[in-house]
Formats: C-alpha cells, sequence, structure tokens
C-alpha cells in the first residue's frame, strides 16, 4: 500500500500542481507512477463536470461556462502537457532535420507556430464547448481526459525513446512497463466502458476521435523523430482532449 500511495504522489506531483507530502523519489517510487497517470485525468474530469452543474446552478452564460471549463486543466496540471504541445508544433513546423526537431523541442523559448497553434486550439476549444449542453456530453468530456492520458502513457512505455536522456527517458528506463501497460490498459477500458453506459453516441465520437489523433501521432513520431518524447506525449494528451471537445460537441 505505501508503494502505491507513493507512485499515486509522484504522478500527481510531476503532472499536476495538486500539492502533494514531499518525500525523495527512487527509483522504485518512479518504477509505477504513470499507473496513475489517468488519474490525474480522472481529476481534471471530475472537476470540469462539477464546474458544469455549478455554471447551471449559476446561470451562467455558455460563454463564461466555457471560459471557465478551458481553464480548469491549465490550473489544475499548470499548463504541463500544452507546453510540449507547443515546443511539438515549433519543431515539427521547422522543416528541418531529426536532430534539428529534437533541439528544437530542448530550446525553452518559444516561437511563431506555436503561438498560431496554440492560438487555434483555444479558439477551437472556445468555440466547440459553447455547442455543449446535455449531461451526457459533459461526461463525456469528463472521461476523455482520462483516455488522452491512457494513450499518451501507452505511447511512452510501448514506442522507442527519440532521445538518450531527459525525463521521459528516465521514466521508461524506470517504469515497470508490463504492469504500467496492463494497468493503463485496464484504465482505458474502464473509461470507454463508462462513456458507453453514459452515452454510447457521444463515447462512440471520442473514441473514434481519440483513435484518429492517435494513428496520425504515431506516424508523425516515427517519420519525423524517430521514437517519443516528454514533449511529444504531451502533445498527444492536449491533441486529444481538443479533438474530444469538438467530436462531443458536434455529434449529432
Amino acid at each position: 500500500m505505501k508503494k502505491i500511495l507513493k507512485a499515486c504522489n509522484v504522478a500527481f506531483s510531476m503532472y499536476s500542481k495538486i500539492p502533494m507530502p514531499r518525500f525523495v523519489w527512487g527509483t522504485e517510487d518512479m518504477r509505477y507512477h504513470l499507473c496513475f497517470f489517468p488519474v490525474v485525468g480522472a481529476v481534471v474530469g471530475g472537476a470540469i463536470y462539477g464546474w458544469y452543474k455549478l455554471a447551471v446552478w449559476l446561470s451562467m452564460s455558455q460563454m463564461g461556462t466555457a471560459l471557465v471549463a478551458m481553464a480548469i486543466p491549465l490550473l489544475i496540471t499548470g499548463g504541463f502537457h500544452v507546453d510540449g504541445f507547443m515546443d511539438t508544433m515549433d519543431a515539427l513546423n521547422s522543416y528541418q532535420n531529426r536532430e534539428k526537431k529534437l533541439e528544437i523541442l530542448k530550446d525553452p523559448h518559444i516561437g511563431a507556430f506555436s503561438v498560431i497553434t496554440l492560438a487555434v486550439a483555444l479558439l477551437l476549444t472556445a468555440g466547440f464547448l459553447q455547442e455543449i449542453k446535455v449531461e451526457s456530453q459533459v461526461l463525456c468530456l469528463a472521461g476523455s481526459f482520462v483516455l488522452s492520458r491512457v494513450l499518451s502513457g501507452l505511447c511512452v512505455t510501448s514506442l522507442p525513446s527519440a532521445k538518450e536522456k531527459g525525463m521521459l527517458k528516465t521514466t521508461m528506463d524506470t517504469a515497470g512497463r508490463g504492469v504500467v501497460k496492463g494497468s493503463l490498459a485496464v484504465e482505458g477500458i474502464l473509461i470507454v466502458g463508462a462513456m458507453v453506459f453514459v452515452a454510447p453516441t457521444y463515447a462512440l465520437a471520442v473514441v473514434l476521435a481519440n483513435v484518429a489523433v492517435l494513428c496520425w501521432f504515431l506516424w508523425m513520431t516515427k517519420k519525423n523523430y524517430g521514437g517519443i518524447t516528454g514533449d511529444l506525449a504531451g502533445c498527444l494528451v492536449v491533441m486529444c482532449e481538443v479533438v474530444s471537445v469538438i467530436a462531443v460537441s458536434v455529434w449529432p
């Protein structure tokens, strides 16, 4: 039980801004922390669902509700994955060779492409969130924050590392891959099952949208980077979240 709590602590400390008890992380503490990566998404999704319920009670406008819903993931995660999305967009749109793209991923400065693509992502999210009006849509949207992290975690534990060092490389080297993959797969099945139970049509929309992004992501990483990095994993999370909003809002 102590190991489980420590692994959960590491996951929330790394992937969220939620205050957690501090201790010195060891290899064993890092080994299974990705099992709890989707749990961070569950907290985000739960907060968004709670906000939508509160917004109805407060008679908030659709725009106000949407903008606060956009802010919730950023507040909980500290924009951790958005940073990876922006770095990836800068590197991808540089049209340089693989080595140069990997260097751009490490560059702490932001470029024009990252700003433009983030603006597009935010505008799409803000626009389509305003079209989410029924509770079943909100519940499936909440579940998508878990699913996006399941897919990202599976990619981290399944794809080769594009770099010889870095936080993700350390995570991959210390992870108990078999247990982590199994745990993530079970979490993925459970969240998809829950979404299907709540609203089969919206669940199908979310799953299809996420699978489409995943297929593109696997092709893109292999072609441009030869593997995965922490920034790329974060980019996948953001893209899955954006397409989930779109899918839930436009699905009839």
